[in-house]
């Protein structure tokens, strides 16, 4: 389901090792979600060079709506490309890197079975993965999908979110390196998965490290009721 076209010089790195494939950047544009027209950066598209990451994420990609979306708990957001390939399939129709709205494409590592916490070096950035992609309006905006919100999320394949440690610059081919694990056994998926669902297991997700505010509150409401 590929297009050959679409893929970056890099791509040809092993197989078996972690590595990014594409670096994806936008910024915000007009697009009508539901009945009114918002800012969005979604639309991400690969490019060809090393980019610049602050403690915000990749200095050169924006967010429209920065009350919901980026900020360091979020600085980046990463997709596997083995998700993008099964999804192709599913749809039967080609997916192009960015356009889940990922900055980091990722070949070799398995994003959804990173447990919250994680600490990876990706180019000279470290980061900590802080939790799934929750998908939203906007998201089914770009995708055009009937349903797509709850059909994405039934996978359980949400893709993670990473709080930068140490910035740095991250480009196409660049290694991903596991640095070290958490004492849990909490992944992506699983707290995707809690939220969504299976709420009497949030108990699990208090308590995190790294894990973003807004789900770590809503762990400890469900679990204590403040």
């Amino acid at each position: 389901m590929w297009d050959p076209h679409l893929l970056s010089a890099t791509s040809d790195v092993a197989m078996s090792r972690a590595h990014v494939t594409h670096v994806n950047v936008a910024r915000p544009r007009p697009k009508m979600v539901g009945n009114r027209v918002i800012e969005t950066a979604i639309d991400k598209h690969a490019v060809d060079q090393p980019v610049d990451v602050d403690l915000d994420g990749f200095v050169s990609d924006q967010v429209g709506n920065p009350r919901v979306h980026g900020g360091n708990q979020r600085a980046l957001y990463a997709f596997a490309e083995e998700d993008y390939d099964w999804w192709a399939r599913q749809l039967d129709r080609e997916l192009r890197p960015g356009q889940f709205g990922d900055n980091l494409t990722t070949r070799g590592i398995d994003v959804n079975a990173a447990l919250i916490g994680e600490r990876w070096r990706i180019g000279s950035v470290v980061v900590a993965v802080s939790g799934p992609r929750i998908p939203c309006a906007t998201f089914a905006a770009q995708m055009g999908e009937r349903g797509w919100p709850r059909r994405f999320g039934e996978q359980d394949r949400p893709g993670a979110y990473l709080r930068v440690l140490e910035p740095g610059t991250i480009g196409p081919g660049d290694a991903i390196a596991v640095l070290d694990r958490p004492d849990h056994d909490v992944t992506v998926s699983d707290s995707h998965r809690i939220f969504r669902r299976d709420r009497s297991e949030a108990a699990r997700m208090v308590g995190l490290p790294a894990l973003v505010s807004d789900l770590a509150e809503w762990a400890d409401q469900q679990v204590n009721g403040s």
